[in-house]
């Protein structure tokens, strides 16, 4: 079994006013920082999927050891960078339907690779089959994994429907963690101070 996890990072950062994945996060960037997680961990490959113009985002992911997915023309929304990632996947990586895909928003420096390495065990082990996701205190977060078999169903989803659509249809197993990071993706420049991300720049 081989897990790809997915983030879709072509998005405008309009609620920061900045490309927020290039933000210092420590001695590094918050998309450095998030890649070196899922590198961490049993992930089989990472994919970020990103705006044609972010040249140097493409630059730092590929330097981090994730495969870039840079179209030609800006994704729609985050279902369409998903849809591009899968389809990488689907034409490059030969997948099977014993794999699977992790989902998660490509902005969160703090989840851990033991997190990661949780949901893939799970699934290795035969205990989940589903749709997996982790909590905690009693909050689900990401990233959330899915049977590979799934990704078939993202180009079939309707104009107003999300990838939470997806979780509705099939419903979702909650993994309990010790992750608060979990649930801590950065939008605006209040989520960036308040979990640290202003301090890390200073160097504090």
């Amino acid at each position: 079994m081989r897990a790809f996890a997915i983030l879709p990072a072509a998005g405008a950062s309009r609620r920061m006013g900045r490309p927020k994945l290039l933000l210092p996060w420590g001695q590094a960037t918050l998309i450095e920082r998030t890649l070196a997680a899922w590198r961490a961990s049993r992930a089989s490959a990472v994919l970020v999927t990103v705006h044609p113009e972010a040249a140097e985002l493409a630059s730092l992911c590929q330097a981090a050891g994730a495969i870039v997915v840079r179209p030609a023309e800006p994704p729609a929304d985050m279902k369409a960078s998903v849809r591009l990632a899968l389809v990488h996947v689907e034409r490059n990586l030969a997948p099977s339907d014993d794999d699977v895909w992790l989902l998660a928003p490509a902005d969160m420096p703090l989840l851990t690779p033991a997190t990661i390495d949780r949901l893939i065990g799970e699934r290795q082990t035969g205990s989940g089959n589903g749709i997996l996701a982790p909590s905690h205190g009693g909050r689900r977060g990401h990233p959330v994994l899915f049977p590979w078999p799934i990704a078939r169903e993202v180009a079939e989803l309707g104009d107003e429907e999300g990838i939470d659509a997806l979780v509705r249809r099939h419903g979702v197993r909650e993994i309990e963690v010790d992750d608060p990071g979990i649930g801590a993706d950065i939008d605006t420049p209040e989520d960036y101070r308040r979990l640290g991300g202003e301090s890390s720049a200073s160097g504090a």
